[in-house]
């Protein structure tokens, strides 16, 4: 993006169901960002598997030789539920700790079409970052409208004053991979002056640590 400084990029996390959904067009367009982040050599963290949008997203990137990393609860593996991951495999214990990992080796977040765990996985990431747990920038890819009825919701909630304008500007949307990534790159991150101020180190006393599943 033209004068606008841009941060490097060298995993991104998706989010996307494990169907393909009813749109023909929400497989297109996982195929479509998997070449993306291929093309831009970026690396794929996942939620492990081969099933719906997200073997659509993983089989495009290491078609274009990417690393792809899938992060999966071992529930998940018992009986090839949920099928092999395409590309190198973690294995962990809960789907807390399958989170708080995505969360530790990517870069950025994008959130495709997707049911509750989709969405539960989106707004976690946006709720630790505006606690500053991080500062990586975090989309929705809109195809066809999926989202459009999530971001009208969102954008009632600062209406409301549930949400503020700052705490607005971490979800980011774009209905094209392109432009959802020159997006991410050209995020800054504008902390809360108050909950900046919040330790999470294991040094932290008691009253200012909150448990990492909380939900505003």
């Amino acid at each position: 993006m033209e004068g606008v400084s841009v941060r490097k990029i060298k995993k991104i996390c998706v989010f996307c169901g494990a169907n393909s959904g009813k749109d023909v067009a929400f497989v297109n367009a996982a195929f479509h960002l998997g070449e993306v982040l291929g093309k831009r050599k970026i690396d794929l963290v996942y939620g492990g598997g081969k099933l719906g949008l997200m073997g659509c997203v993983s089989t495009a990137v290491a078609q274009h030789e990417r690393q792809v990393l899938g992060i999966i609860p071992s529930a998940f593996t018992i009986n090839n539920l949920v099928r092999e991951t395409c590309g190198k495999e973690i294995k962990v214990a809960t789907m807390q700790e399958r989170l708080v990992m995505m969360m530790e080796l990517s870069y950025a977040f994008i959130a495709l079409p997707g049911g509750f765990g989709t969405l539960e996985e989106l707004f976690q990431m946006i709720s630790w970052a505006q606690l500053s747990i991080h500062n990586k920038p975090i989309g929705v890819l809109n195809i066809n409208g999926f989202f459009n009825g999530l971001l009208s919701f969102v954008d009632h909630a600062v209406k409301q004053e549930f949400i503020t304008p700052r705490a607005r500007k971490i979800l980011i949307s774009a209905t094209t991979a392109d432009e959802l990534v020159d997006k991410l790159q050209a995020f800054r991150f504008e902390s809360d002056p108050a909950l900046s101020k919040l330790k999470w180190s294991p040094s932290s006393s008691q009253k200012e640590k909150l448990d990492l599943t909380l939900r505003l």
